[in-house]
């Protein structure tokens, strides 16, 4: 009888060329399914950011369906967007979520918990991930008030994880291997990649950003980040969902993400050795990843971050 894991893999490929079909969507909302193999599946959200329409939705969520029921990576930043999620869940499988892990403080991570937990699943983060969603709760409510509406955040409730955990914690569901680390700061404090070994497929939060140019905020800590990315790396994926674009191999995940780290530290390292000031930022040349969207509105205050953060290393 073949071997179930090299069949897996040997699917892995041709899966792989599904990427830019959808199996399912919510033409509403945006989010599209992209199946990695019979179990695995990315949803895609749109790029640019939250709004009525996306329901907060803006990033790439996953799920892996076990034996006992469904394994959610994220859950949605609204109640209404992780309602989305479900949606399309439901569109490859009538198992319940069990499990609900938040990759990372971002709304879009954490803010569909409740929705969840109240059809009975258990809810998993880093002590870090839970500790800033507490700090950030009130401006990521008010920036949600401001971009998705009252209308669209109807029903939405801060729930925060029931389990936690510090560094790594290793859980087995319905047959299924999972592998959690903390490896923040990083774009949020604490970033957690999600591993599931046997099929050797990554779901990376917001460590990776695929098709998109990164944001380096101010809680985000790029030096780190760079380490964070190492540690996925590590792991030789052979698929990796990020937190924002799509499904994609080591490689792609490096390039639209690595490469503009170690690249905006050394462009911006450069400029404070020749003695220039923040206001110089913008005349920094990062056209090499003009093709990433969102470039425009985000190079300059990327930058300029990055200063701010290397003034005081």
């Amino acid at each position: 009888m073949p071997n179930p894991t090299l069949l897996s893999r040997l699917m892995l490929p041709a899966l792989m060329l599904l990427a830019s079909v959808a199996l399912a969507s919510d033409q509403d909302t945006g989010l599209r399914l992209q199946p990695i193999n019979d179990r695995i599946y990315a949803i895609v959200g749109p790029f640019g950011n939250r709004t009525a329409e996306n329901l907060g939705n803006n990033a790439t969520f996953g799920f892996v369906v076990t034996d006992d029921g469904v394994v959610l990576i994220d859950s949605g930043g609204s109640a209404k967007g992780a309602a989305a999620i479900e949606a399309l869940i439901q569109q490859v499988t009538d198992q319940a979520v069990k499990l609900v892990i938040n990759t990372g403080g971002q709304d879009h991570r954490w803010l569909g918990n409740a929705y969840f937990k109240a059809r009975g699943a258990r809810i998993i983060a880093s002590q870090a991930a839970v500790e800033d969603q507490r700090a950030r709760l009130q401006e990521q409510l008010l920036r949600l008030q401001n971009l998705v509406g009252a209308e669209g955040l109807a029903g939405t409730e801060p729930v925060y994880a029931d389990e936690t955990f510090e560094e790594q914690t290793n859980l087995s569901i319905g047959g299924t291997d999972v592998e959690l680390k903390m490896v923040g700061p990083a774009h949020t404090p604490g970033e957690t990649l999600v591993w599931l070994p046997e099929s050797r497929v990554a779901f990376s939060g917001d460590v990776v950003y695929v098709g998109r140019m990164l944001r380096v905020g101010s809680h985000s800590n790029s030096a780190h980040w760079i380490e964070a990315f190492e540690s996925l790396a590590a792991l030789e994926p052979e698929v990796v969902v990020p937190g924002h674009g799509p499904a994609t191999d080591l490689a792609r995940a490096r390039a639209d993400t690595l490469d503009y780290l170690v690249f905006l530290r050394e462009t911006v390292g450069a400029l404070m050795e020749d003695g220039g000031d923040i206001t110089q930022i913008g005349s920094l040349d990062q056209s090499r990843f003009s093709y990433l969207e969102e470039y425009e509105s985000l190079k300059g205050r990327n930058a300029q971050q990055v200063f701010q953060e290397m003034e005081w290393e």
